[in-house]
């Protein structure tokens, strides 16, 4: 990412100082557990994508930063709730919040996050970027009770799977490089073509996450291998699989997707039958069609830096080991 880091480098740090800033609360756990989730690390891709979505777009104001600061305020209050219902105990390489603190301070200070959020954003005053973040974070929270629904759904196929991916995942991303475009000076075709690059790229960037759960180690993942589908979480790696295997071994995968904690060997079995398959390499050529697709909406802009980082943002997503 070293093209993006360079012309947005300085304006990270300044959205990293403005996090902590809108932090302050009288309620000090509301400080600790925001600073630590901010501390724990994070690519910040998502208030990247609106800086440089912003500059592609010729915007010279101050208010990119504090909106990007609002995405990753969104971002982190998602974190919090997902490791509450996911049970996670990883997160970054570091003990989740909820392992810390408790599910209930995870989930009220997630709440917290997310209504300064709106605040925030009412506070910059531009009715086109709330219209574009509160239409997101409402798809989040359809994206979080569909993927609930589809919890241990040996049925779930990859069109059902990618509208998951799109209304948890993809659509924050969008909507961080559609934000971008309004601050700046874009044309509707070229709103239009960053809203779905940050889509596609979105969607590329959990299927790279998917197979990671399978094959990186837990110190790159910085989360639990294997917790996708301890959570009975079907992802698109063993969607693949389970439309290819014999009966006998989708029973052996129903068994250990039904198993609310996995025993020694329930994960290498699954595993097994992913890579015998292949489930992973599948799922990265998936992948790689959406990073086509992406850099093709950027043929709406002329070249130049802010276009050729944004390419290169795109072939870290599929490259990337963490």
């Amino acid at each position: 990412m070293h093209a993006a880091l360079s012309l947005v480098g300085d304006d990270l740090k300044n959205v990293e100082s403005q996090f902590r800033k809108d932090l302050e609360s009288d309620v000090y756990l509301i400080r600790k557990v925001g600073e630590y989730v901010l501390a724990s690390g994070g690519k910040r891709i998502r208030p990247m994508l609106l800086l440089l979505s912003a500059k592609l777009c010729g915007y010279q104001g101050d208010r990119h930063v504090p909106l990007a600061s609002v995405i990753e305020f969104i971002h982190t209050a998602t974190l919090l709730h997902d490791d509450v219902v996911d049970n996670a105990t990883l997160r970054r390489g570091n003990a989740s919040a909820n392992e810390v603190w408790g599910n209930e301070a995870s989930v009220l200070v997630g709440d917290f996050l997310f209504s300064k959020s709106f605040s925030l954003m009412v506070e910059a005053g531009d009715l086109r970027v709330l219209k574009v973040m509160s239409g997101a974070t409402t798809i989040i929270a359809e994206g979080e009770v569909l993927q609930l629904l589809c919890t241990s759904d040996l049925e779930m196929t990859q069109e059902r799977y990618i509208e998951v991916v799109k209304s948890k995942t993809a659509v924050l991303l969008s909507a961080a490089c559609e934000a971008g475009a309004i601050l700046g000076t874009s044309s509707a075709e070229q709103q239009e073509a960053l809203r779905d690059f940050g889509m596609d790229l979105g969607i590329a960037f959990q299927l790279m996450d998917d197979t990671l759960d399978y094959t990186a180690s837990e110190e790159q993942f910085g989360k639990e291998i294997g917790h996708d589908l301890e959570e009975g979480k079907i992802t698109l790696p063993l969607i693949h699989t389970l439309m290819k295997c014999s009966d006998e071994e989708r029973e052996t995968i129903a068994a250990v997707v039904e198993k609310e904690i996995l025993e020694p060997g329930d994960f290498e079995s699954v595993f097994t039958l992913v890579h015998k398959y292949g489930g992973i390499e599948y799922t990265v050529s998936v992948a790689n069609e959406y990073i086509a697709r992406c850099k093709a909406h950027l043929g709406a802009f002329v070249d130049s830096q802010e276009k050729a980082a944004l390419i290169e943002l795109a072939d870290y997503v599929v490259n990337r080991k963490r």
